[in-house]
Parts: C-alpha cells; sequence; structure tokens
C-alpha cells in the first residue's frame, strides 16, 4: 500500500469512531451553553464540524517522531538506563491496524467514489445557484416596501445588497459572496401581508450581516472528507438549526420576540404548505425543519446570565473540547503503509503460536538503544511484522508502528535472527509472526 493511500484508509478508520466522540462532545457543550444564547450554541456545533472534519487528519501526523516532553520527564537523572525487551507474537498495539489487503483496496475505492460524488454534487449545486441567480429579476421598490427595505439595512449594518425574486423559488433565499443578494418567491411582495413581509426582510438580512452565504460554503467543503458519516449529518443539522435561531434573534430585536414569533409562523403556513424549498448551498428562512424550537426560543422568558456561569460553561467546552482531542491522539488508528507488500509476502506463510515460535529461536541478538534517542529520552513500542523462510532466517521484516528513531534499531538486530525452520507434516514451511521491541528508560 502506498503513503497516499495509506494516509488515507488511516484517516477513513480514525474518523468511523472518531467523528461519533466528538458529536457526542459536542451535545454535552451544547446543552451547558443553551441557557446563554443560540449564538454560543452555534459556537460549539461549528466547533464540532470542523473538529469531526480535522481531528483524523491531525491523527495521522507522525507524532511518534515529535519529541514531547512530558512533566514528570522534566527532573529526569542525567544517568538515565535504557533497556531494551523483545516480545514474540501478536504485536499490533494501539498505533496498529491490519485489515486484508483486497478489504482495504475495496475500502480505498469506495471511499473515493463517494468522495468524488460529493464533490460533483457541490460543483452541481454551485451552478445551479449560479443559474438561479441569472435568472431572477431585480425588485423595483416603493413605497411602503421601500422604507421597510432601507429600514433594515440601517438595523442590521448590511450593505450592497440586492432584492431580487424568481419564479423557481417557494420560499425567500439569500446568496451571494460579494455581491449578496436577497431572492423573494415571485408575487410575494404582493400577496404576502406588510407584517409577515417585514420579518421575511429582517430574517435573510441577518444572513448577510453574518456571511452565512461564505461560511455555508467553508462548511460544505471542510465536512466533504467525511460527508458518508451519519454523525456529521447530525451535527450539520445540529448548526443549521442553532444558525437560524441566531438570525431569529436578530430579527426579533427590532419587531419583539412575541411579534416576530407569531409571524414567523404565519409565514411558515403560507409559504411551505408541503412544499421542497431546499436550494443547495443557498440559505433560507426555513433552512431548519425544527420549526418547533425556533419558535419556543423566541418566546422564553429570558434570563440574565452572570459571569461566573458563563465562565464555568466556557471551562466545560473547553475541557471537552481537550478530551476530544487527547483521546484522538491517544487511540488513534495507524495504517501500516507496508502491509501489501508484507500480505503478499505472506501468502504462503504459516502463523504459528507465539511460545511455539520463541522455542524454535536460534541466534537472538538484542537491539541496541539509540544514544540520540537515549539523550532525547524516547521510549516506546517498536512493533515488527516478520517473514521467516524455509530455512529459518528473516527473509522479510517490515515496520509496524513505533517512533522512529528506534526502528532502524529494531530493524537492525531482528534481521539477524535465525530460527530453526519449521515443519509442517515433515516439510519446512514460511512462517509469519509479529515481534514487539519494547524501548524502556529508568533512572
Amino acid at each position: 500500500m502506498s503513503g497516499a493511500e495509506s494516509i488515507v484508509m488511516g484517516y477513513v478508520l480514525n474518523s468511523l469512531w472518531q467523528v461519533p466522540l466528538v458529536a457526542l462532545l459536542a451535545c454535552i457543550a451544547a446543552r451547558v451553553v443553551r441557557s446563554i444564547g443560540p449564538e454560543a450554541e452555534h459556537r460549539v456545533w461549528v466547533g464540532a464540524l470542523i473538529g469531526e472534519a480535522l481531528l483524523p487528519a491531525v491523527s495521522m501526523l507522525p507524532w511518534d517522531s515529535f519529541n514531547l516532553v512530558f512533566p514528570w520527564q522534566l527532573h529526569a537523572d542525567q544517568t538515565t538506563q535504557a533497556g531494551v525487551t523483545v516480545q514474540m507474537g501478536s504485536g499490533v498495539g494501539t498505533a496498529g491496524f491490519e485489515l486484508p489487503w483486497l478489504l482495504m483496496k475495496l475500502m480505498m475505492a469506495a471511499y473515493c467514489l463517494l468522495t468524488l460524488y460529493v464533490a460533483v454534487r457541490f460543483v452541481w449545486g454551485w451552478l445551479r445557484l449560479s443559474e438561479l441567480v441569472r435568472n431572477a429579476e431585480v425588485v423595483k421598490l416603493e413605497g411602503q416596501t421601500e422604507i421597510t427595505w432601507q429600514h433594515w439595512l440601517v438595523r442590521l449594518g448590511a450593505d450592497r445588497v440586492a432584492l431580487m425574486t424568481s419564479r423557481r423559488i417557494f420560499a425567500p433565499l439569500t446568496m451571494g459572496i460579494v455581491e449578496k443578494s436577497v431572492i423573494l418567491p415571485a408575487n410575494m411582495m404582493a400577496d404576502l401581508p406588510q407584517v409577515e413581509l417585514e420579518t421575511v426582510i429582517g430574517h435573510e438580512l441577518a444572513h448577510v450581516r453574518r456571511l452565512d452565504f461564505v461560511k455555508n460554503l467553508c462548511y460544505e467543503l471542510i465536512a466533504m472528507a467525511v460527508s458518508y458519516h451519519p454523525a456529521l449529518w447530525f451535527t450539520r443539522q445540529r448548526l443549521t438549526e442553532s444558525r437560524e435561531m441566531v438570525c431569529d434573534a436578530m430579527a426579533a430585536q427590532a419587531s419583539g420576540s412575541i411579534e416576530y414569533a407569531q409571524s414567523l409562523l404565519k409565514l411558515a403556513a403560507l409559504l411551505l404548505q408541503g412544499k421542497n424549498v431546499g436550494v443547495p448551498h443557498a440559505i433560507g428562512v426555513f433552512d431548519s425543519s425544527t420549526l418547533e424550537r425556533r419558535l419556543m426560543k423566541l418566546t422564553e422568558v429570558k434570563r440574565e446570565i452572570g459571569r461566573v456561569r458563563r465562565g464555568v460553561a466556557l471551562a466545560v467546552c473547553v475541557v471537552l473540547g481537550v478530551a476530544a482531542a487527547t483521546s484522538a491522539l491517544a487511540l488513534r488508528i495507524g495504517v501500516d503503509q507496508k502491509s501489501g507488500e508484507v500480505n503478499k509476502k505472506a501468502v504462503n506463510s504459516v502463523s504459528v503460536d507465539a511460545k511455539v515460535m520463541s522455542k524454535q529461536l536460534l541466534t537472538k541478538v538484542t537491539p541496541v538503544y539509540p544514544p540520540e534517542a537515549k539523550a532525547a529520552k524516547i521510549q516506546g513500542k517498536v512493533v515488527l511484522r516478520a517473514v521467516i523462510g524455509k530455512d529459518g532466517h528473516v527473509e522479510n521484516l517490515q515496520v509496524v508502528s513505533g517512533p522512529k528513531e528506534l526502528q532502524q534499531s529494531a530493524l537492525d538486530a531482528v534481521r539477524q535472527w535465525v530460527y530453526k525452520p519449521y515443519l509442517l507434516n515433515g516439510n519446512p514451511v514460511e512462517v509469519m509472526t509479529d515481534i514487539n521491541v519494547i524501548y524502556t528508560l529508568a533512572r
């Protein structure tokens, strides 16, 4: 397996368990900060989405090669003694993961095809959105509508925003990176009561003020690598819901929470009526399907949150974030870049019990602790996968995992080992086994 394939498979395998972990911790954090307001909850879910996409990638960094100094090592005696022990048998450990070569190839192909499909859908959605903007008509403002529009522009600090209409949509949408637009369904301005029209304009301009269209595109791109995961779908739904509540709160500051909630409910009844209003990448007042919770949030009694409670909530979020990161690094799954070569070589090999193989060993060379690694206080376990030939010599030896500074020492020693030929039905056969070389430091 090539280096690129190993990295991709490592990312996928780590994401299988790290994405649900981040989503679970985000649920706890969102519940803790919920009383502070929708903005805090929204930030939690944004952080969760970024973490779900990046944490598996961070796990693939060569952490074993980093010289990390732990607190208990700061006062270590300079006369540190080194020890090397060797274990034979299963030795994949926490840093290694083994799958059949064919299965890994199939998983790799499926993941690449799925990611390609998501990327094509993203591009297709962008083209569809561009066509929608091109076919939309600019609204000529006059009378009370113009007053309402200008009032909200000033109120929310939005500028250079075009108001347009389109016959291809059933609910209001916001889009645009440089040239921003609020697009309303055709005839909405004529058919919709003035109060509900103000609700629409206020909510959509809140999206413009927050640059939600640009942020949504960034979230789509960031999450593309783990778009297959159901836990990510859950996170994106919660992110959308909290974002809509933030815009509700911004718009309700001008018209009043109760009045805004009543208008939002009427608007939903007038516009939706079971229609699918989704447009790829666009932002709209009904992006979130959890209208009930949005209404409850608008009508609940607001309570002042003290600094202590805010500080505690922030501390809890930080602790949960650190817990997710440290767990991901401590329990990360590594994929051997050369596992394909080992598997091909070992097709005709026989796996033998570790105790049996230890009795077959004739010549054993103990690895030498590298002076540089000893001075840098680097210790750990190097896992080797060996194929023992019919004559008892080591024919193939690969590193599965372990600190980079210790790998060559382990390889140099184990290559010199000689075994008694292993007999099966009276005939010598190749044997495959894993060998652990453990380097330890003691004061």
